[in-house]
């Protein structure tokens, strides 16, 4: 086997990883990836999110997004998570029904490391296995733009509580963002797996008034 390669986003500015892997005897390359943080071969791409990364991004729900395009995209596609679970200031269950959601609905294999020194050896043993097969990695992909039908599931997947199933569930029955604010929880409660206490929940995010914090 020749020499290991990784193709590393080139937004990517952690520079412990960075220098981990090239201390490996890792050739890096940079590139804009389209999809994920590091790609190991024509067939895996890692996504790497640390625990404030992960939260973040579940609680905006482009987490899905982007496990769903990384799933689209390459065969192998890997959500690695990074930090211990004391660093996690979100419920523990909302981040694990996350986790599963991205195996289970979109299946992404998702492995953790407690730090950034386990996140340049679980890459580097990870790209090493790929190419033992002469497997060099290869950008795919292109940048796309979301259309409106995706733009309305994030919207509703944003809300605590549902999800991307629910909200595929929510807008097929409402047709439109516009009805789902507008429904009263009875309403609600007629969309599968929605019932009394979440219908209450939902109504009430949509409904109440904001106030500056």
């Amino acid at each position: 086997m020749g020499e290991v390669k990784i193709i590393v986003d080139k937004r990517e500015r952690n520079l412990d990883i960075l220098e981990g892997l090239s201390g490996s005897g890792i050739m890096l390359s940079f590139a804009q990836l389209p999809v994920g943080d590091y790609v190991l071969s024509d067939r895996m791409c890692v996504e790497r999110k640390t625990a404030h990364d992960l939260e973040s991004s579940i609680i905006n729900a482009r987490l899905f997004d982007q496990v769903e395009r990384l799933s689209g995209t390459y065969k192998k596609p890997i959500l690695l998570i990074e930090g211990e679970e004391s660093e996690f200031a979100m419920n523990p269950n909302v981040v694990l029904g996350a986790i599963i959601s991205v195996y289970s609905d979109y299946n992404v294999q998702v492995l953790r490391a407690r730090d950034t020194a386990e996140t340049v050896s679980t890459l580097a043993r990870l790209a090493e296995r790929e190419q033992e097969e002469r497997r060099e990695p290869r950008m795919l992909g292109s940048k796309r733009a979301l259309s409106n039908s995706q733009w309305q599931l994030l919207i509703l997947s944003s809300i605590p509580g549902v999800g991307p199933k629910l909200a595929r569930s929510l807008i097929s029955h409402f047709k439109t963002v516009k009805n789902v604010v507008s429904a009263e929880p009875d309403e609600l409660m007629k969309v599968n797996k929605i019932g009394g206490k979440k219908a209450e929940k939902i109504y009430e995010i949509l409904n109440a008034k904001f106030v500056e914090e």
